[in-house]
């Protein structure tokens, strides 16, 4: 298949392996994926409209609908009508959902550092140039500098 073939696959299948690990340190949080998810989506992109929370997640507006409502019961996110078009109404992490996100994000962090400094400076060097490339190649779908 090729080098770019087998560098490709080599990399999708670390990322996945790497986001598993993230993820056992989730259980903190008290979120399941889904609210995780949405709840990233507003802490680090900010407010945003049902409709475009849908399609973000690309689920229905019904289950949309479902996630927002059991976020709000927990005191993670509100709805807040827009100040230009009143029937229009926004959803924003709270301060409690920014800071129980945040929290999440920095275990993660914490434990891909711990795989980190079992590398040599080298190979740190070259992840983290790496990491960088790979930052500017894919952007942001968000139109954030970073989600989280």
């Amino acid at each position: 298949m090729g080098q770019l073939f087998a560098t490709a696959n080599q990399l999708h299948s670390a990322a996945i392996h790497l986001l598993r690990r993230a993820a056992a340190t989730d259980a903190g949080m008290n979120l399941d994926g889904p609210r995780a998810s949405l709840l990233s989506i507003l802490t680090f992109a900010g407010p945003q409209t049902m409709s475009r929370l849908a399609g973000l997640e690309r689920v229905t507006p019904a289950a949309i609908t479902k996630l927002v409502t059991a976020l709000e019961r927990d005191g993670l996110v509100r709805r807040v009508r827009d100040d230009g078009d009143r029937r229009m109404v926004r959803v924003e992490a709270t301060a409690m959902g920014k800071a129980r996100l945040e929290a999440g994000r920095n275990q993660r962090v914490l434990l891909i550092s711990g795989l980190l400094k079992q590398l040599s400076k080298e190979d740190r060097d070259t992840v983290a140039r790496a990491a960088h490339i790979l930052h500017e190649l894919l952007g942001d779908e968000h139109g954030r500098a970073s989600l989280g």
